[in-house]
């Protein structure tokens, strides 16, 4: 059986364009570099919080969603890569932002707790007999 040369060439041309596609089909540069801030901002939220219980929920589903942007990128699949980077990101800063706020909020309370304190001694004070 031969084939004429325009239906070879043709068959060339399809098998580069398959080849080209497939070579598009990788993860982008800028996704890779958006997984590698995602990490970042993972470990930068684990080094805030500290042992803080406050936003440790979001800081699991930052891991969560960090391990599937590595896989995907592994997989060659750069918008699932993308979306999870994404999300990895602000659910570190939302875990972040929670603990910042429960240190906040238990500062104030203690300060609370101080001035109720001097209130009362500064009342006694005033109350004694001279």
């Amino acid at each position: 059986m031969r084939r004429s040369i325009p239906s070879i060439a043709a068959s060339a041309g399809l098998c580069a364009a398959i080849v080209l596609l497939a070579g598009c089909a990788g993860v982008s540069k800028a996704t890779k570099e958006q997984v590698a801030s995602a990490d970042t901002s993972v470990l930068q939220a684990q080094g805030t919080m500290g042992n803080s219980e406050a936003g440790a929920m979001e800081l699991q589903r930052a891991r969560d969603h960090l391990t599937e942007a590595k896989k995907a990128v592994e997989d060659g699949k750069d918008e699932p890569a993308s979306r999870h980077a994404q999300q990895a990101t602000l659910d570190a800063r939302l875990a972040t932002s929670k603990a910042q706020s429960s240190v906040a909020r238990k500062a104030a309370d203690d300060l609370q707790a101080s001035i109720q304190t001097l209130r009362q001694e500064s009342q006694r004070t005033l109350d004694a007999p001279r």
